[in-house]
């Protein structure tokens, strides 16, 4: 049958004259017997096949504006030989030299254009090539996909969706890794952190307000714990380095201000509003500006903001930051730079399509531009979902490419000594998390256990060859904050990624004056637990459970290989780094 009719029907004038155009781009000559029919393909958005069976309870209008993304598939080789390549810290990268390798081709890329350009829908590249910004209605994505959106009603939410699965040349279909945007199936993220408010500053007061409660822990009480304040003895303060955040809110600017008046902040705080400004300050961001802020006083703060409330898929515009922060340090790969992420949701409750483009992100960031992605492994304890009972971890905190922090409770002694360390857990209240159950850790039920995984304590009687989670832990109970215009005790997994993520940064710093080098990726932190020879790079906490799994000696399931102990972890680092 004539593919022509169809195509009358679905298209009229300058649309199926670019259509037909692209069908004889792509279909090569059969000798005599004319063009080849074009292969269509279906595409798997990875959502649950019971959630697309959902009854459908109405239909998405026409003028809904969808943001699309495109996930390309990477070449792993290439991927890899940019992650062992010598690193020269002080020069550029140059990765854009790379980027047609790595992504997709030009001729590939020509085949897209042609697809969706003559339906009126704009296109917009990632430097590295590897990611495909569409922005359009729903009517004219519908159209070209062959397909309808509609609502599905599941599980007590509502979703939209394809009716059926979109339809794509399959030339095109070969090349992509995921979609993401065609749906808003996935649940949004959480916040990893709880706040409890303290005594509103009063109107009257014009000075800075620099006085937290006596039962909240400052930074330099932090900082001595865990060693930091050996690393500012050598004059390592952060200059020159830069922690990227990446929020889904905002903060209040006479907030931040009033703390880094408090602490004589002397670096630089930026923002970056990625598809758009978020809407509200919810405590994130704050926590997380202060919590770096405290432990380097002299270093570069990049908060890449999003807003919580859009209707689609947020998980989507966590991923624009994501690449975002890609395309602003191409040339900039080589500078020990990290990245913290303090949000998540259970494996289960996220599209695969979600999953592997974040994935893929997380991937690029740490091979191929040296970044260590720090992210809160989440607060409901061994039981993400929030029920009581259902074993589940967070995504992204159990990427394999990330390093994955869990919380404790540090009390340090009247001098400010750490003298006891135990997991953060609460199980006063198993009806309900309210991100106060604990230290969120488990096996993943997406990512396979990685060879680096590998330190006494890591196969044990839960081991499922499945990624482990966390990685690491730091204090996350208690921690002072402050927030619209007063101190509050914060806690949560939120402060313990900042915390190893500034460590992280300081360490960087010194490595680069002292050897020329840096450490990145989850590997390093298991790397640096198998040279230590007599080093004790973390403090190993042997006490407490997150509600299932307890602490032991090595490595466990609330808390990781443990907390800093920063100035061995530097100098192992230093003495062993290759």
């Amino acid at each position: 049958m004539s593919v022509l009719p169809i195509l009358r029907r679905l298209f009229s004038g300058r649309a199926l004259a670019g259509v037909l155009g692209f069908f004889l781009l792509l279909t090569p000559l059969a000798g005599c017997g004319g063009p080849e029919p074009l292969q269509i393909s279906t595409l798997n958005l990875g959502i649950p096949t019971d959630a697309m069976n959902a009854p459908v309870v109405g239909q998405l209008p026409d003028a809904t504006k969808l943001a699309v993304r495109v996930t390309f598939k990477v070449d792993p080789k290439l991927l890899k030989q940019m992650n062992d390549q010598k690193i020269e810290p002080g020069k550029p990268s140059r990765l854009e030299d790379l980027a047609s390798k790595l992504g997709i081709s030009d001729t590939t890329y020509q085949k897209i254009k042609d697809f969706f350009t003559p339906a009126g829908i704009s296109l917009k590249l990632s430097k590295l090539r590897t990611h495909l910004a569409i922005d359009a209605k729903a009517s004219t994505l519908a159209k070209l996909l062959q397909t309808k959106f509609v609502l599905r009603k599941y599980n007590d939410r509502t979703f939209y969706a394809p009716a059926t699965p979109p339809k794509l040349p399959k030339s095109v279909l070969d090349s992509i890794a995921a979609v993401t945007g065609l749906d808003n199936y996935s649940m949004p993220p959480q916040h990893a952190f709880t706040l409890t408010a303290g005594k509103q500053q009063s109107k009257q007061q014009v000075a800075q307000n620099c006085q937290p409660s006596s039962q909240t822990l400052l930074p330099r009480q932090v900082a001595h714990a865990y060693g930091y304040d050996q690393l500012w003895s050598k004059g390592l303060n952060g200059e020159n380095m830069t922690v990227n955040l990446v929020e889904i809110d905002g903060f209040q600017a006479s907030d931040i201000q009033n703390y880094f008046k408090c602490i004589n902040f002397k670096g630089k705080l930026s923002t970056v509003n990625v598809d758009g400004a978020p809407s509200e300050s919810l405590g994130e961001s704050t926590l997380d500006v202060q919590m770096i802020a405290g432990l380097a006083r002299s270093i570069n703060i990049v908060d890449y903001q999003t807003d919580s409330n859009a209707s689609d898929d947020i998980w989507l515009h966590v991923n624009d930051e994501l690449q975002q922060i890609l395309n602003d340090n191409t040339n900039n790969a080589s500078s020990g730079s990290v990245v913290s992420i303090s949000l998540g949701a259970a494996e289960a409750q996220i599209s695969t399509d979600d999953i592997r483009a974040i994935d893929q992100s997380i991937q690029q960031l740490t091979q191929a531009e040296h970044m260590t992605v720090f992210i809160a492994s989440g607060d409901c304890g061994a039981f993400t979902t929030r029920r009581y009972g259902d074993l589940s971890v967070s995504f992204p905190a159990s990427d394999a490419s990330s390093v994955a922090v869990g919380g404790t409770i540090l009390l340090p002694d009247q001098n400010g000594n750490r003298s006891n360390e135990v997991v953060w857990s609460d199980g006063s209240n198993k009806s309900s998390c309210k991100n106060s159950w604990g230290s969120g850790g488990g096996n993943s039920l997406v990512f396979g256990r990685q060879s680096w995984q590998n330190a006494s304590g890591v196969s044990n009687q839960y081991s499922k060859n499945a990624r482990q989670l966390p990685d690491v832990s730091a204090a996350a109970y208690a921690l002072a904050v402050y927030y619209q215009g007063r101190w509050s005790s914060v806690g949560g997994t939120s402060a313990a990624a900042p915390i190893w993520a500034t460590g992280l940064a300081l360490v960087n710093e010194g490595l680069i004056k002292q050897i020329h080098k840096f450490g990145y990726g989850p590997q390093l932190f298991y790397y640096v637990n198998g040279q230590s020879n007599g080093g004790r790079p973390y403090y190993d906490v042997t006490r407490g459970n997150n509600l299932y799994f307890p602490a032991t000696s090595g490595w466990d399931y609330s808390t990781g290989l443990g907390t800093p102990n920063l100035a061995d972890f530097y100098n192992i680092l230093a003495t062993n780094i290759k």
